[in-house]
């Protein structure tokens, strides 16, 4: 999809000198694609935060560990 977006030129430096992409169309994508992944990141500790993941009372953290060590 073809955008056109007025951004302040300074902005526009930092993205192209942070980012590795070979020309600003690459960067920026590369820019929203990293802002979406942070918010969904964001977004899912949240959810975790206010239903966190609940292990049989026979599991511990502990023994997960354990577990998986011993593989």
């Amino acid at each position: 999809m073809k955008v056109t977006a007025l951004m302040p030129d300074d902005l526009v430096q930092e993205i192209k000198r942070y980012s590795s992409g070979r020309n600003l169309t690459e960067s920026l994508i590369g820019a929203l694609r990293e802002w979406l992944a942070a918010r969904k990141l964001r977004e899912l500790n949240s959810a975790l935060e206010k239903h966190p993941l609940v292990f049989g009372d026979d599991i511990s953290a502990a023994s997960l560990r354990s577990a998986n060590r011993n593989r």
